[in-house]
């Protein structure tokens, strides 16, 4: 079976879906790989590196599209790239599914089978595929970065003879994996750190890692599907605002981390809550690509607004890519192992994993979200 990893076509986009020492792993497991020439480049990963592991490098990206029985990226292919594709070729990569039906589409007539690594179940014996968690753990590491380098003071107290400089304080909305890293990120750098998440069930997480958790009561329009939040009313947001809207009026540093799959972004910082705060202050909106969760955030740009700076990067593991990259490819690497061998991909249909993370079968669209978003 012929895997093919070409470049990255999309913007301020530094991953590749395998790295030298994967594709190693994949060569002795009896798979052939093929690498488009320069796709590891921006991952700091040569294409000699990939040949000493066994990879075979083709400049040519239209060969490598068609050659391909398996077609493994990070971000999900233009429809163009998908109709390069031979018939009944195999897609892993993320997909993003509900909100991209121009790729289904492309998918469709293509007449491709199309895994998305957004779409795994988040359960224990898929941890190692959860691609997701991966690099958002690698996102909230680096929103703490980026903020602590903007922001015009240090995190930890430090006491001088000149006098004694308070900490840093943080506030952050969100305690997934990108939230709870950058918690533990931003304590080991000194700073004082509080936390607001609408599940309660995380206070323990967040003070287990040194935050201190800003408890909102709960509604019934909460609505939780295997670990992500996929509702919430307008009602309680606003409740939230009100409440840490007094934290928030007190921070140096605010991060904010909050996705529902599938919709825009909840709108979590309002106007008046960003001018509330100091002059000086940073801002770093990690949802800003899927809409944001700050008034006045623009993706890919770093704004000033009220005398606040606002960070504004959409993909935070592309700057980091050698980790990024490296992580992805071991998650896409047990994924692979886990629905193919050498020769054929086992197309067990009612599998949990499976059954989850299929969206287009030779053509055919299976997945509820699919199903929906093709009909409409």
């Amino acid at each position: 079976m012929k895997l093919a990893v070409p470049k990255e076509t999309k913007v301020r986009e530094n991953r590749v879906a395998l790295t030298p020492d994967v594709v190693k792993e994949l060569v002795k497991a009896g798979f052939e790989v093929l690498i488009e020439g320069g796709a590891g480049m921006s991952s700091f990963f040569s294409d000699e590196a990939y040949t000493a592991a066994g990879a075979t490098i083709v400049p040519d990206k239209n060969k490598l599209y068609a050659d391909a029985d398996v077609l493994l990226k990070v971000n999900a292919p233009s429809p163009d790239e998908i109709s390069k594709m031979k018939k009944e070729a195999i897609l892993l990569s993320f997909l993003f599914a509900g909100t991209s039906p121009e790729v289904i589409s492309a998918c469709e007539k293509a007449g491709i089978s199309a895994f998305s690594m957004d779409a795994i179940p988040r359960i224990s014996r898929a941890q190692k595929m959860d691609a997701l968690s991966s690099q958002a753990n690698l996102a909230g590491y680096k929103a703490v970065i980026l903020a602590a380098d903007t922001i015009g003071k240090i995190l930890p107290m430090m006491t001088t003879a000149a006098g004694t400089i308070r900490p840093t304080k943080i506030v952050i909305f969100g305690a997934g994996v990108a939230g709870l890293q950058a918690i533990a990120t931003a304590k080991r750098l000194g700073a004082v750190v509080e936390v607001t998440d609408i599940r309660p069930e995380t206070k323990e997480q967040i003070q287990s890692l040194g935050g201190k958790f800003i408890e909102v009561k709960g509604d019934a329009s909460i609505k939780i599907e295997g670990g992500y939040v996929k509702g919430v009313s307008e009602e309680f947001l606003k409740m939230q605002q009100e409440l840490v809207g007094k934290h928030v009026k007190e921070a140096d540093i605010v991060i904010t981390t909050a996705l529902i799959p599938g919709r825009k972004a909840p709108l979590l910082m309002t106007e008046d809550m960003v001018k509330s705060m100091r002059f000086g202050s940073v801002i770093v909106d990690m949802a800003v690509e899927q809409g944001g969760n700050v008034v006045g955030s623009e993706l890919n740009k770093t704004v000033q607004k009220h005398g606040v700076t606002i960070i504004g990067e959409g993909n935070l593991p592309s700057l980091l890519p050698m980790n990024a990259s490296a992580l992805y490819a071991k998650n896409i690497q047990t994924f692979l192992l886990h629905l193919a061998d050498k020769d054929k991909f086992k197309w067990e249909m009612e599998e949990e994993i499976t059954k989850g993370s299929l969206i287009v079968f030779k053509g055919e669209p299976v997945h509820p979200s699919v199903k929906k978003s093709v009909s409409a």
